[in-house]
């Protein structure tokens, strides 16, 4: 029998139990550090976490990226990181957060959604390859692992243009 797993915004005092599930789910404190300095900046669209008998298990974030083309800049989100403790993998926490995500993004009115993530595992939530828009992200070198969701049809079309992640994230 599975655990009963509750999806849920960020509260306050959920900051240290996030910083942990990040750090523990990528072995490094890069993530955890990552989500902080957005949370700083205020530049959270959407932080939910995955509470299993009261503990915070997983963690999702969402924040705003910019595509350019040419002379004109959309407005996308960005879907990261995604983090479920170790001891709590292989449940079907991280796909209940991400499917959870989506779909709060997508009510939110947001066009567009775009990840850089293992190639296997976003097409199951119905990510493309960012190229099949024209998109890249400003980074060269990851196209395998580049994908994006169009949320409102039309959004995204298949005009060549650059994804630029906040600041935040080149620091990491």
């Amino acid at each position: 029998m599975r655990d009963q797993t509750t999806i849920r915004l960020e509260q306050p005092e959920d900051i240290d139990a996030i910083h942990l599930v990040n750090e523990l789910a990528f072995g490094a404190p890069g993530e955890a550090k990552l989500v902080g300095a957005l949370r700083n900046a205020n530049a959270m669209l959407l932080s939910l976490v995955a509470e299993v008998e009261g503990q915070v298990v997983g963690h999702i974030l969402f924040s705003s990226v910019t595509i350019e083309r040419g002379n004109t800049h959309d407005i996308a989100v960005g879907l990261a990181p995604v983090a479920v403790l170790p001891t709590a993998q292989r449940r079907g926490i991280g796909k209940t957060l991400v499917q959870s995500g989506i779909e709060q993004i997508r009510a939110a009115g947001h066009g567009a959604i775009v990840v850089l993530g293992h190639p296997s595992y976003y097409p199951k939530f119905g990510f493309k390859p960012a190229s099949e828009f024209g998109l890249h992200w400003e980074v060269p070198g990851h196209e395998e692992a580049f994908f994006a969701m169009e949320l409102r049809p039309g959004f995204l079309g298949v005009r060549p243009g650059t994804v630029r992640y906040r600041p935040e994230f080149m620091q990491l």
